[in-house]
């Protein structure tokens, strides 16, 4: 059995990779930071407090998410 990697805010890069495969159709350029939040929060392993989250954090993981996306 393989155990499941549980992502924290600070896995931009992993959580950047998910929302890449999981929303491969949008440009995450313009993605809201409002529609970021709730779909990491969203996501199967996401394992963090919803509320930890800020504009820094958010930023860094769509800038990791345009460089997977181009």
């Amino acid at each position: 059995m393989v155990a499941s990697m549980s992502l924290k805010w600070t896995d931009t890069l992993d959580i950047a990779i998910e929302l890449e495969e999981q929303h491969a159709e949008v440009d995450p350029q313009y993605v809201r930071f409002t529609d970021l939040h709730n779909w990491v929060c969203a996501l199967e392993d996401f394992d963090d407090d919803p509320q930890h989250s800020n504009e820094k954090i958010l930023e860094a993981i769509q800038m990791c998410w345009i460089e997977e996306h181009d």
